[in-house]
């Protein structure tokens, strides 16, 4: 089932946890979202917490629309707007594993090593062609195609990667287990055996 702009009308937390083992696909490349970060418009985190700007304006919305903004003036970065219009919520889309357009995602990255394709957010943008042109467009209409997934995976849950505001926050949530993270989750500390 192709998810429309609607899904992405709730907030920000629900949308993440059911775009977990969904089919993201840009001019039919992609593959299943298996990490992903969540930004709310409380969040200090957030490109949207100081308010609009020309360069986060698409994250003010409306929802099921893409976000794109350059990091460190390098790295495409495809988000997901959601809530209600004017609220700057958004998934950031950190990691796929590829299942589709996989010679066309090689090409673009210069890599044979699948695990390597979309594993971080700007090599995922590269691998799929994203760029600043995508920004605003709709996630339900071409170049986008968006699939539902069929079971609810096992999700892990730990702190986004690369802030320095609220990184405590367990918000960068992965399909447990895939090796095709960016980084890999930290197990939790075990506590000290009984002597």
């Amino acid at each position: 089932m192709r998810l429309a702009r609607d899904f992405f009308a709730r907030p920000v937390e629900e949308v993440g946890r059911e775009l977990l083992g969904a089919t993201l696909l840009v001019d039919g490349a992609g593959g299943r979202i298996v990490e992903l970060e969540l930004y709310d418009h409380e969040d200090p985190a957030s490109h949207g917490y100081r308010g609009r700007t020309p360069r986060n304006a698409s994250m003010f919305g409306p929802a099921g629309h893409a976000y794109v903004y350059r990091s460190y003036g390098i790295h495409w970065c495809l988000n997901f707007v959601c809530a209600e219009e004017g609220v700057a919520d958004a998934v950031l889309i950190r990691a796929l594993e590829p299942t589709h357009g996989i010679d066309a995602m090689r090409s673009r990255r210069g890599v044979e090593a699948d695990r390597l394709l979309c594993a971080g957010p700007g090599r995922l943008c590269q691998a799929l062609g994203v760029t600043g042109s995508h920004d605003g467009l709709p996630l339900d209409a071409p170049p986008f195609e968006l699939h539902a997934r069929r079971a609810e995976p096992p999700i892990a849950a730990a702190p986004r990667i690369g802030i320095s505001r609220a990184a405590e926050l367990p918000w960068r949530l992965c399909l447990a287990g895939s090796p095709y993270l960016s980084r890999p989750v930290p197990r939790p500390a075990s506590s000290p055996r009984p002597a």
